[in-house]
C-alpha cells in the first residue's frame, strides 16, 4: 500500500539522479530511474501554485477588512473577477508572450497556450523538471496578481466597469511584456551594465520571484491609477489634514495578511522550480525571516511616529518584508534577510504617511507595500549579493516601475475619457454595494434590519 513513508523514500532517494535522454512516449519515462524525481518536482509545483491561489483569497479579506463595509461586496467582486480574467487572459495571450520562442528582447506576440497533447517532450524531464501544464498554471497564478494590487488602492470610488476593463487589459497584454524582459529571456536577463561573471557572461537583473516584476510593477500601476482617479470623499480637508476612514474589520484585516504570508511559501518556494531540499527550505527560512522583521521594523517605527501601536501598520509590514525578500530569497543570506525584512518595515510606514502628505489616498497601502518595498527588495539583492550588480537592479526595476506607470496612466487616463471611472458622489456616500451591484455584504446589521 502506497503510504507516507513510500513517498518519502521517493522523495529521499530520487534526487542526484540525471535526467534521461528523450522518450519516444510518456508511459516509456513513468518507466524510467527518473520518474520519482519527477513526480516529487512536479507535485511541489503543483502545490505552490495552489498556495499561490490562495493568495488571491488573502488579498480579498485584506482588502475588505481595511475598506468600510458597505463596498465590501464590491471588493470581493473584483477579487474574484481578477483571478478568473488573468487566468483566462494568460492562456489566450499571456504566456505565449511571456515565456516566447524568439523575440527581440522587448517584445512578443502572445498566443494561444495549447500545444500538441502528443507532445511527449511536454510531459518529461526533457522540458523541465515538471510538465508544461503545472508550469502554465503556476506562472498564470503569478499572473493575477498585477491586477489585484491595484484593486485595493483604486478602491470605494471606482466605478466597477471601467476598473474591470483596465484590469483586463493590464493583466493579459501589459504584464507579460515586462515580464518577458527578465523571465522570458529579454534584454534584462542579459543586461550588462554592472559587467561579466567569472565565466565571462552578463551578469544581468536578478529577480527570483518578482519583488519588481510582479510587485513593482503592480504598486506603480496602482499609483498611476490613484493619481488619475482622485481620493475617496473626505478623506482630506480643504486645510490639508488627513482624516483617517477606518476599516470595517480588522479581524478580516488580519486573516488576509496570515493567508498571504502562506501563500508567499508557494510564491517564493516554487520559484526554485523544483523540489530541491536545500533550495525550497532556504527560501523558507529567508522569506519567514523578512516577514517577521518587516512587522518589528513596521509596528517600531509607526509606535515612535504616531504614539500608538498600530495593527494596519504591522500587517503591511509583514507584507513589506514579504515583498523585499522576494527579489533575492534564494541568494540573500539570513541575517542579510533580517535587514532587508527590517528597512521593508520600516519604508512601509514612511512611505504610507509620505503618500498621505500628496493626497494619494490608497486604502490599504497597495502603493507603499508593492511599489516601494518591491524597488527596495530588488535594489537589497545588488546590496546584499556580492555577485549581483546594484548597477542592473537599479536600471532593471526603475524600467520595469516606470513602463508600469507610464502604461497604466495612460490606459486609466482613456478609460476616464471615454466611459469616466468614479462613482458619483451619491454612490460612493451611499456605498458601490448597493450602488454597483444592489446587495450588501452585512444585511443584518444595517440600519434598514435593524
Amino acid at each position: 500500500m502506497f503510504s507516507i513513508f513510500t513517498l518519502l523514500a521517493l522523495f529521499s532517494t530520487a534526487f542526484g539522479q540525471e535526467a534521461a535522454p528523450p522518450y519516444e512516449s510518456y508511459e516509456q519515462f513513468a518507466e524510467s530511474p527518473g520518474f520519482a524525481l519527477f513526480t516529487v518536482n512536479n507535485l511541489w509545483i503543483l502545490i505552490s501554485a495552489a498556495l499561490v491561489f490562495l493568495m488571491h483569497l488573502g488579498f480579498a479579506t485584506l482588502e475588505s477588512g481595511l475598506t468600510q463595509s458597505k463596498n465590501t461586496v464590491n471588493i470581493l467582486f473584483k477579487n474574484m473577477f481578477i483571478v478568473c480574467v488573468g487566468i483566462l487572459g494568460y492562456a489566450l495571450y499571456g504566456f505565449n508572450a511571456m515565456y516566447p520562442g524568439d523575440f527581440n528582447g522587448i517584445f512578443a506576440a502572445g498566443s494561444w497556450f495549447a500545444v500538441n497533447n502528443n507532445d511527449v517532450s511536454m510531459m518529461t524531464d526533457v522540458y523541465a523538471p515538471y510538465t508544461w501544464w503545472s508550469d502554465f498554471i503556476f506562472q498564470a497564478m503569478f499572473a493575477a496578481t498585477a491586477a489585484t494590487i491595484v484593486s485595493g488602492a483604486v478602491a470605494e470610488r471606482i466605478k466597477l466597469s471601467s476598473f474591470l476593463i483596465y484590469a483586463t487589459i493590464l493583466v493579459t497584454f501589459i504584464y507579460p511584456i515586462t515580464g518577458s524582459w527578465q523571465w522570458g529571456g529579454g534584454w534584462l536577463s542579459s543586461l550588462s551594465l554592472g559587467g561579466m561573471n567569472a565565466d565571462g557572461d552578463p551578469i544581468g537583473f536578478y529577480d527570483f520571484a518578482g519583488s519588481s516584476l510582479v510587485h513593482a510593477f503592480g504598486g506603480f500601476a496602482a499609483l498611476a491609477a490613484v493619481i488619475v482617479l482622485g481620493p475617496r470623499l473626505g478623506k482630506y480637508t480643504k486645510d490639508g489634514r488627513v482624516r483617517p476612514i477606518l476599516g470595517h474589520s480588522m479581524p478580516l484585516a488580519m486573516i488576509g495578511v496570515f493567508l498571504l504570508w502562506l501563500g508567499w511559501y508557494g510564491f517564493n518556494g516554487g520559484s526554485v522550480l523544483s523540489a530541491d531540499p536545500r533550495g525550497v527550505s532556504y527560501v523558507f527560512v529567508t522569506t519567514t525571516l523578512a516577514a517577521a522583521a518587516g512587522c518589528i521594523g513596521a509596528v517600531t517605527l509607526s509606535w515612535m511616529l504616531l504614539r500608538k501601536p498600530d495593527l494596519s501598520m504591522g500587517l503591511n509590514g509583514i507584507l513589506a518584508g514579504l515583498v523585499g525578500i522576494t527579489a533575492g530569497a534564494d541568494v540573500i543570506g539570513m541575517a542579510s534577510a533580517i535587514v532587508v525584512g527590517l528597512i521593508a518595515g520600516a519604508l512601509v510606514v514612511l512611505s504610507v504617511l509620505f503618500f498621505d502628505k500628496l493626497k494619494i489616498d490608497d486604502p490599504v497601502g497597495a502603493i507603499s507595500v508593492h511599489g516601494i518595498c518591491g524597488i527596495w527588495g530588488t535594489l537589497a539583492v545588488g546590496i546584499f549579493v556580492a555577485e549581483k550588480s546594484f548597477l542592473n537592479q537599479l536600471v532593471g526595476t526603475l524600467a520595469i516601475s516606470a513602463t508600469a506607470f507610464i502604461v497604466s496612466l495612460v490606459l486609466m487616463s482613456v478609460i476616464k475619457a471615454i466611459m469616466g471611472i468614479r462613482v458619483s458622489v451619491e454612490e460612493e456616500t451611499e456605498g458601490l454595494d448597493i450602488g454597483e451591484h444592489g446587495n450588501e455584504a452585512y444585511p443584518d446589521f444595517t440600519t434598514a434590519h435593524k
